[in-house]
């Protein structure tokens, strides 16, 4: 651990709660001063009372800086280094409105303590090793988690589970490492190096295990970022209808006149409990003069070819209880250029022209009734949107999944052992070789926070929220 992540010892304070109005509102502090501005500011209402009894909640009246009561309140002590930050802590649980927390805040900071940083509790929890990095990007991840599933994939990192896998990885490069200086320093002793195939052999297993990892980043792309669901077909089919229908809200103009939407529109929302960036875009026709128009459906046709999923929507009405919906010679020739495999057919206005009997797909895509005005059908294609861009996709329980900049470590460390590989078949000398071992084992000790710079500390800790 470098000399800027030396543990420090002033005490912090800030509001743990979210901003606004609530029933409880919580003031952590941390640091050698904890337990001290909590005495001096605590009456309790237990005439027993002597002093704190740690993890054990308090009850009474809170002094503001003035020393006049401001609030009744529960309080608790957590002795270091039994505490989240590995320092003696203290948490005020008092009434949540803003007016009360900045009461109880600005008493606490007059006693010694001092405003913490962004995540500054998490980054000590951290330098303290009470946490390796990992699971500190879990507590951000977990908060901001836009999902249920989401949660469950935070949780485990929380708990370590991606963490110890990839130091498993991380040890069995160091002990590559160890045999290979060993070779290197007694070049005459025979049994020092691993022989090729068991030294291949190691590499290859933990070259396996990171893109096992990096498969499970993959998964839960759509529960981190959205998956990417567009509304296409032609003008008027009532692809902004059944925006507004997916977000219970008027977000896009509809009107009786072809063409409205001219560029396209984007939401994140939940659909059937799975993130998505929903996005309506211009309707398709043959013939438009329209610069700006043409350049919505060039934009329109850019996002389907993109998107995890299509919603191909048809206008009922146009059908005319034609069976072979040959009326639809645009929407089957957009399907065929995206092919069905990721593309739903919504067959839109079933209240005025019921879906013809019979008909469950399109052209190899499903076909699904809604009617965007009144609001029918929209849950079954909710749920087939869900089955659809998750597919095989979809985590299993304990699946890690990596972030974006544990993904990127990965991917580095899987490079430096496929160089080390290409390395080996060559006959490199053990002390070349050894260059990139100690590549790999770097990029995975930096998931952890083994080597992790100053920089990538604060690119990490300065997007958490005050308080946590």
């Amino acid at each position: 651990m470098s000399e800027a992540q030396d543990a420090v010892t002033d005490t912090i304070a800030a509001v743990a709660t979210a901003p606004g109005a609530g029933g409880v509102g919580v003031i952590r502090i941390s640091g050698a001063k904890a337990h001290d501005i909590l005495l001096s500011m605590f009456r309790p209402s237990s005439p027993s009372f002597r002093d704190f009894t740690p993890r054990m909640l308090h009850h009474g009246r809170i002094l503001d800086a003035e020393g006049r009561e401001a609030d009744d309140a529960l309080v608790v002590f957590f002795k270091g280094p039994h505490s989240f930050t590995g320092e003696d802590c203290a948490e005020i649980q008092g009434h949540g409105g803003p007016a009360v927390m900045a009461a109880l805040l600005e008493s606490v900071l007059a006693r010694g303590a001092r405003m913490a940083e962004r995540g500054e509790f998490t980054r000590r929890a951290f330098l303290n090793g009470r946490m390796e990095l990992s699971q500190a990007e879990a507590v951000a991840e977990l908060i901001a988690a836009p999902s249920r599933e989401g949660v469950y994939l935070a949780s485990a990192k929380l708990d370590g589970l991606l963490g110890r896998r990839v130091e498993e990885l991380r040890e069995r490069l160091e002990y590559l490492r160890q045999r290979v200086c060993l070779a290197i320093d007694f070049p005459d002793e025979e049994g020092e190096c691993l022989p090729p195939q068991e030294f291949t052999a190691i590499t290859q297993e933990v070259a396996q295990g990171i893109r096992t990892l990096l498969a499970g980043y993959e998964r839960a792309r759509c529960w981190r970022e959205g998956a990417l669901v567009v509304l296409a077909g032609q003008v008027n089919a009532g692809k902004s209808s059944l925006m507004n229908a997916f977000l219970g809200r008027q977000r896009a103009i509809v009107t009786e006149k072809p063409g409205t939407t001219r560029d396209y529109l984007e939401e994140m929302t939940t659909l059937a409990g799975l993130p998505v960036r929903l996005v309506d875009t211009a309707g398709l026709r043959e013939h438009s003069e329209d610069s700006i128009e043409l350049e919505g459906m060039r934009r329109g046709k850019e996002l389907a070819a993109n998107a995890r999923c299509v919603l191909l929507v048809l206008d009922g009405t146009r059908a005319c209880g034609d069976a072979s919906l040959s009326a639809f010679e645009a929407e089957k020739a957009l399907l065929e250029e995206l092919g069905p495999q990721r593309c739903l057919a919504v067959w839109n206005k079933a209240d005025l022209a019921p879906l013809p009997e019979g008909v469950a797909r399109f052209h190899g895509a499903r076909l699904l009734p809604v009617s965007a005005r009144k609001g029918t059908g929209i849950d079954e294609l909710c749920a087939a949107v869900r089955e659809l861009c998750l597919q095989d996709d979809a985590p299993a329980e304990g699946d890690i999944a990596p972030n974006i900049r544990q993904a990127t470590q990965l991917r580095k460390a899987l490079e430096a052992l496929e160089e080390l590989e290409k390395a080996i078949a060559l006959f490199v000398p053990p002390d070349l070789c050894s260059i990139h071992l100690e590549t790999a084992c770097a990029h995975l000790a930096d998931i952890t926070g083994l080597n992790s710079t100053e920089e990538t500390l604060n690119a990490i800790f300065d997007s958490f929220c005050i308080g946590k």
